[in-house]
């Protein structure tokens, strides 16, 4: 008798969560045909057959804002919702795809419940929030990580992981065709192109956008035919043209390019970029960067205290080295932003070296994380599916 195809529900966070779980889909549909999935989720899910009963955005929130207090009621009767739906008709196993505040309770839930469990992306336990072992440990019978050395971590911790790869890896091609690229953007071989990338959450747009744009006001006083390009979803091109002319940048000073934040990456000759997975995908298309972050100075103070290693920067914490500069809150004035991408333009011409170094620690953090993330997650899924037959 052939057995029913399996039941899984998973919850998605966010634009990216969405992509990481749809990369998920692509893997268990290949690996069992008829596969059935509902839960939370976004339009990349949606497009594989995903059942949403809540559409993803509705979980996107960050930090310790006014906007996650405001939202706590909501956010917690959703939870409260999906946790009595998946009771009464209990899945195979629940897949909480990053959002680590929403999901690691509700996979302690349903685990103690007998529901088999596995988190996609290991939090950050490693550079902010150790305190989230226990965690991990009470809700994810396994954790999917995308960092070569997570699974050694958590195995310290009595929490059984595999590691499968950094999706941006396999998307993102080891030598970037930055001619190519220019040419979708329309620009020319001889142009100089930063990328300013201020971050897309509400916090984001307030707190870093005016940063960069100021530092980027700066720099065209002495590179007046500099590109500036902003990468941006288009509904929030209003508010990032607003963040710009605040800062004199108006017009031709600056364009704001839908959608196409990896062909700015391919194109640019640096980059002024929020920490966060941008700076992954920068140093993946090899190019120089200024990382910085600004927030709330509460949310600051309780962030700090966190704080295990002395990097922010993704590309920082995987080469264990600053190989990129950090200017984080009060170190992230206009003036200091703009002195540190200088450096990166100047090196250019009269220390081309120092690029190449760069371009070859990337390389090979590229190549570390470089796996076939799809049928890796998909393996070690169905074998959870397997065994709690």
């Amino acid at each position: 008798m052939t057995a029913p195809p399996p039941r899984v529900a998973m919850v998605a966070g966010e634009a990216s969560g969405d992509l990481l779980a749809a990369l998920l889909l692509d893997g268990l549909q290949a690996h069992s045909p008829g596969l059935q999935s509902h839960g939370i989720g976004g339009p990349q899910m949606g497009s594989r057959g995903f059942n949403a009963w809540w559409p993803s955005d509705r979980l996107a929130v960050h930090g310790y804002s006014l906007q996650v207090l405001r939202r706590l009621r909501e956010l917690l009767g959703i939870r409260k919702q999906l946790r009595e739906r998946l009771l009464a008709d209990r899945p195979d196993v629940f897949i909480g795809v990053d959002a680590p505040d929403f999901n690691l309770s509700l996979e302690a839930d349903l685990r103690a419940a007998g529901v088999r469990t596995v988190h996609f992306v290991c939090p950050s336990i490693w550079a902010w929030r150790a305190d989230r072992v226990e965690k991990i440990r009470r809700s994810a019978d396994h954790v999917l990580c995308v960092f070569p050395f997570e699974p050694e971590l958590l195995a310290q911790h009595g929490i059984a992981a595999t590691y499968v790869g950094h999706p941006l890896a396999g998307v993102i091609p080891m030598e970037p065709d930055r001619a190519a690229a220019r040419a979708r953007i329309g620009l020319r071989d001889a142009d100089e192109v930063l990328a300013i990338l201020p971050g897309s959450r509400e916090s984001e747009i307030e707190y870093i956008a005016p940063l960069f744009f100021a530092a980027a006001a700066l720099l065209r006083r002495t590179r007046p035919a500099i590109k500036l390009l902003v990468p941006a979803l288009p509904a929030l091109r209003e508010r990032i043209v607003l963040a710009a002319r605040s800062c004199g940048l108006a017009g031709a000073a600056l364009e704001i390019v839908s959608g196409q934040s990896h062909s700015v990456l391919a194109a640019c000759d640096a980059a002024l970029v929020a920490s966060g997975t941008a700076t992954l995908e920068a140093a993946l298309f090899k190019r120089p960067m200024v990382i910085s972050y600004r927030m709330h100075p509460l949310s600051w103070q309780l962030m700090r205290r966190k704080q295990l290693q002395p990097w922010v920067g993704l590309p920082n914490i995987l080469c264990r080295d600053f190989v990129v500069p950090e200017l984080i809150q009060n170190a992230a004035t206009p003036q200091a932003l703009c002195a540190a991408t200088l450096q990166w333009l100047d090196a250019r011409c009269s220390a081309p070296q120092k690029i190449t170094d760069l371009e070859q620690r990337f390389t090979a953090l590229h190549a570390s994380l470089q796996r076939n993330t799809s049928q890796l997650a998909a393996d070690a899924i169905c074998k959870i599916i397997s065994n709690a037959a």
